[in-house]
């Protein structure tokens, strides 16, 4: 798109994994003068432990742009930026808080792409707590880089509303994109200095911090609007699980269900799945997986496990 304002920006991005994957070729489609991409260094993946291209670095090689994968930023990467004099650096996932000077660097500034509707959920992982703290709207600011984690101003919000069922993974999908876009529209003003860069409410903002794989530890103690939440927002990872005998029992689906119980008491024997009582309410797993096998449906699951009614499950 010869005509957008961005088209022969000089500009850098800085992005690592697939969510910043719509956003560079966007950038690219309205013909930024992208100069260099920046993104972590390559990491061993999968069972072989081969060492895979950053998804960031992959769509780089294939529109044949230079990539730097710096594992630190120092002053030699400093100085291999500073040479390309860039006009605008964007930043979206990029996995690493950038030294004021970075931030300096470009006239337009540096911007990112941060997924939720800041003052809310500063941090790593905005997308899964934004699930598993029910939030029914999520979204994507662009805001001009502070020193803070995620504390500069913003000059646009873009919201989503999250389904009541909808998964972190499946979110994270439309997040991806909504990016891009956010930026699309963003730009022509910023280019030009007229957009409106608002401050945060540094007083209103919440963390967002990275995940680990105790936070899909299950207690049904919780109400079944909770349990169901943190489901969903640890798909698909770390992923929910309830620890067994034989090892954790991962739960990929639940659906909100009727009936009281003791909490972790299988109630009933849904068509779809084992039905347990919660905290208040009740909950139906409709998709399990047991330790070293593939994932089945709930039904499945009680056709193969001895889950009777009473039963619980801790």
């Amino acid at each position: 798109m010869a005509n957008h304002p961005l088209a022969g920006v000089r500009t850098v991005f800085m992005g690592t994994p697939d969510f910043a994957v719509p956003t560079l070729a966007r950038l690219i489609a309205l013909g930024a003068d992208v100069c260099a991409v920046v993104s972590q260094p390559d990491r061993p993946k999968g069972r072989g432990r081969k060492l895979a291209r950053t998804p960031v670095a992959a769509c780089a090689d294939a529109h044949g742009l230079p990539v730097h994968q710096w594992p630190r930023l120092n002053n030699d990467s400093y100085a291999t930026l500073q040479a390309l004099a860039p006009e605008l650096c964007v930043v979206v996932a990029y996995g690493k808080i950038l030294p004021q000077r970075y931030l300096d660097l470009p006239t337009h500034g540096c911007l990112n792409g941060h997924a939720s509707l800041l003052p809310a959920l500063r941090g790593a992982a905005p997308i899964q707590w934004a699930v598993i703290r029910g939030h029914a709207q999520a979204g994507t600011c662009v805001m001009r880089m502070a020193a803070g984690m995620d504390t500069g101003p913003v000059a646009l919000r873009l919201s989503t509303p999250v389904g009541p069922d909808e998964t972190a993974g499946e979110l994270y999908a439309r997040l991806s994109d909504l990016t891009a876009d956010a930026f699309e529209q963003a730009l022509p003003g910023i280019l030009a200095g007229t957009a409106t860069f608002e401050p945060q409410d540094h007083g209103a903002a919440t963390l967002a911090p990275m995940l680990k794989k105790t936070d899909g530890l299950l207690d049904f103690s919780w109400p079944a609007q909770q349990v169901h939440d943190r489901v969903r927002g640890t798909a698909p990872w770390p992923g929910a699980w309830l620890p067994q005998p034989e090892g954790p029992l991962k739960v990929h689906r639940t659906r909100l269900a009727e009936g009281d119980g003791a909490p972790g008491t299988i109630i009933a024997h849904d068509p779809d799945g084992p039905r347990i009582a919660c905290g208040d309410g009740a909950v139906t797993l409709i998709e399990l997986q047991r330790p070293g096998r593939s994932r089945v449906s709930g039904a499945d699951f009680l056709r193969g496990a001895a889950l009777p009614i009473g039963k619980t499950l801790t």
